[in-house]
Order: structure tokens, then C-alpha cells, then sequence
């Protein structure tokens, strides 16, 4: 069984310049112009930014709790199937497994990524985030190495590297899935402990070879129904709506509550 022994308090979790952006993010009169003062923008044509979001504390005190999992006997649900290691240990733990939704993951969302969120992609639903999918994911010898280029079954994204001590595995970005553009050279991001890109979920993206050591990142696909239920972020199709309980892969969360049937998930 985990030992759920993590302290979840925000306070210590958060790394300083992460609490000042969101500070500033419900200030009075926070614009866009001010926000992108205290962030890094790694691309602003793609509307990729970069922000210190975990302490080194917290990152090294997640990632002793995720071990303590894998060695359990513990069920272990698959958030995708982008990562193809099942062989012993999974390459991927789902946050609730962890029983870290509700003390850690939804009061990020809610009170320091919506705010943020709402002044980088009021366009993509950042002010109306309702619910999340986070997960983390591990690449060492043996596992995965890497991830192909993909799109997220989200509105916006968060990828925070978690350690440990490695070389290589750079995020790369291309364009918007659903705008196809002319060919680029990819743009690469190298991952550093604590650190947070933020970036729509359209956005195709992977992960290079890892070099060397083991690379752990906390994924978090940001969801917001309103913006969903109208467009599958998926097929960009209508979503065919049935009845089902809770969010449902984050579709709603009116009455009564509805999924949407779609072949690409």
C-alpha cells in the first residue's frame, strides 16, 4: 500500500516565482503584458511558457511516495497509451491512485492554475477549467525511452519534470494539430527539476531519448467542459453526449452528467 505520507500543503509545494505568478494572476488589473513579465516564454508564436512550479523538496518527497507505489501491490490504471512499458513496474501512475486529487491536484487547478490559465488561453477555455487528468510518467532504461508526437485529451497542459538525475529527454513542439503548418524544425525544451511548461493541448509534442539516469514528469491535462461539450478536442467533431456519471474524461458537469463516445480516445 503507498504510505501517503507526502505533505500536500501548497504553501511548501510551490515553488516561490510559481506562487507570485498566480498572486499576480488575481490581482486587481492583472493583463496578459504583466503576467508574461514574470514567466519565461519559450515560444510566443506557439504560446509555450516555462515556470519553477514544484520546490526540489517537494519533487524528491512525490517521487520517493510514486516508488513506494510501484513496489506496492496496488492496482495501477493507465492514463493513455502513448507509453508502452507494462512488463513489472508501469511507466505511469495516476495521481488519484496516489490519493493525491483532492488534498493536491484540484486546489492547484482551481486556485492557482485557472487564474493563470484564464490571462495565457482565455481562448481555450482557461478561465472555465472544471476538472484535470494528472499522472506521472517514468522513462529509464529498460521502459520507455521516449514519447512520439501527440496531441492531449485536454484544453491546456502542464508538464513538470520530477527528476531524478538524467540527460536527454528534451520536449520538442511542432504546430497545432488542427492547423496543420508548412514543416519546421521542431522546438526544443530542456527539462530542468521543478520546472513547468505550460501549453495548449492541441499543440503536437513528444519527448527525445532519454540519455542517461531516469527522467519522472508530472502530466496534468487541464479540462474545461464548457468548452468541450460544445468541440471533441480529439476528432474536432460535436461530441455525441450519453448519460454517465461524474466528469466523464471531462466533458461535463451539468445534470444529468454526459460523456462523449469518441473513437480517438
Amino acid at each position: 500500500m503507498p504510505s501517503y505520507s507526502l505533505d500536500c500543503q501548497l504553501d511548501a509545494a510551490l515553488a516561490p516565482e510559481f506562487l507570485a505568478v498566480a498572486e499576480y494572476s488575481v490581482s486587481p488589473g492583472a493583463e496578459l503584458k504583466g503576467l508574461l513579465q514574470r514567466l519565461e516564454t519559450v515560444s510566443e508564436e506557439k504560446r509555450i511558457y516555462w515556470v519553477p512550479v514544484f520546490t526540489a523538496p517537494f519533487c524528491q518527497a512525490l517521487l520517493e511516495e510514486l516508488e513506494h507505489f510501484e513496489q506496492s501491490d496496488m492496482p495501477k490504471g493507465r492514463p493513455n497509451t502513448m507509453n508502452k512499458y507494462r512488463l513489472g513496474i508501469p511507466s505511469q501512475v495516476l495521481l488519484h491512485e496516489l490519493g493525491l486529487d483532492e488534498p493536491l491536484m484540484t486546489p492547484l487547478r482551481d486556485h492557482f492554475l485557472q487564474p493563470v490559465m484564464a490571462l495565457l488561453y482565455p481562448d481555450c477555455g482557461g478561465g472555465q477549467l472544471d476538472s484535470h487528468r494528472a499522472f506521472v510518467v517514468k522513462y529509464a532504461p529498460g521502459q520507455d525511452l521516449e514519447l512520439g508526437c501527440h496531441y492531449d485529451n485536454a484544453e491546456l497542459t502542464l508538464n513538470v519534470a520530477l527528476g531524478k538525475v538524467f540527460t536527454g529527454g528534451a520536449l520538442y513542439f511542432g504546430g497545432l494539430f488542427q492547423a496543420p503548418a508548412a514543416l519546421t524544425e521542431p522546438l526544443e525544451v530542456e527539462q530542468v527539476v521543478g520546472q513547468g511548461v505550460l501549453h495548449c493541448g492541441g499543440q503536437l509534442h513528444g519527448a527525445r531519448p532519454l540519455g542517461t539516469g531516469e527522467h519522472w514528469n508530472l502530466v496534468v491535462w487541464l479540462r474545461a467542459s464548457a468548452v468541450r461539450n460544445r468541440l471533441c478536442p480529439m476528432c474536432r467533431c460535436e461530441p455525441d453526449l450519453v448519460d454517465d456519471e461524474g466528469f466523464s474524461d471531462g466533458f461535463t458537469q451539468e445534470e444529468p452528467t454526459t460523456v462523449d463516445v469518441c473513437a480517438l480516445t
